[in-house]
């Protein structure tokens, strides 16, 4: 007979995600042992081998989570009738959304490519490759010359917006004189004001 999941699995299942991702954060991928991340969030390590059955599977889980989690606030986010600078401006503004009480996860998929397979590595590949398609189609509209095909802008651009998108953590501070729709604001500004001299 198959055993059936607990009822609070996909809860235990959260708990140990978000607490693997501080212990990672904060000691980096080769010194975070399966023992202190057990310790970490509170629960025996035959329950955490019991979720995850290798430091690889946990990493991998900790980053499809927070990437699944940005490409569907994305799309959500997107609204193809409107202008596309103000669509842009959605779009940035749900990623800072998106990346608020994330910022171990977030430092996990910035940090975590050696430690992960290639197979592993694909299937996040993947799903990057469709929320960044999303915003280079965008700028794609508000400056169809940045994918010329003798000096293809497209991709440098798009990256340069994720860039400003993906290091707040370093510096950004909840309640502070600026906040994520504030900054969401000035990063889409950054861009819509850049891309108009880009020839």
């Amino acid at each position: 007979m198959a055993r059936t999941r607990a009822t609070d699995f996909e809860e235990k299942q959260r708990g140990i995600l978000e607490n693997a991702a501080a212990v990672f954060a904060e000691q980096g991928m080769e010194k975070a042992s399966m023992s202190q991340i057990a310790a970490h969030a509170q629960v025996s390590k035959a329950l955490l081998y019991h979720y995850y059955p290798s430091k690889d599977a946990l990493i991998f889980a900790i980053i499809m989570t927070h990437l699944e989690g940005l490409e569907a606030a994305t799309e959500e986010a997107d609204d193809p009738a409107l202008p596309p600078a103000d669509r842009l401006r959605q779009l940035v503004g749900a990623v800072l959304e998106n990346y608020r009480g994330a910022d171990n996860q977030h430092k996990v998929q910035l940090n975590a490519s050696a430690a992960l397979s290639d197979e592993q590595k694909a299937e996040i590949t993947g799903v990057e490759r469709r929320i960044v398609k999303r915003f280079s189609t965008v700028l794609r509209q508000i400056n169809p010359d940045l994918d010329s095909s003798d000096r293809p802008l497209l991709m440098p651009v798009t990256m340069s917006l994720f860039g400003m998108m993906n290091w707040v953590y370093m510096w950004f501070k909840e309640g502070g004189r600026i906040s994520r729709d504030d900054y969401a604001d000035v990063a889409t500004t950054l861009i819509l004001e850049g891309i108009k001299a880009v020839r």
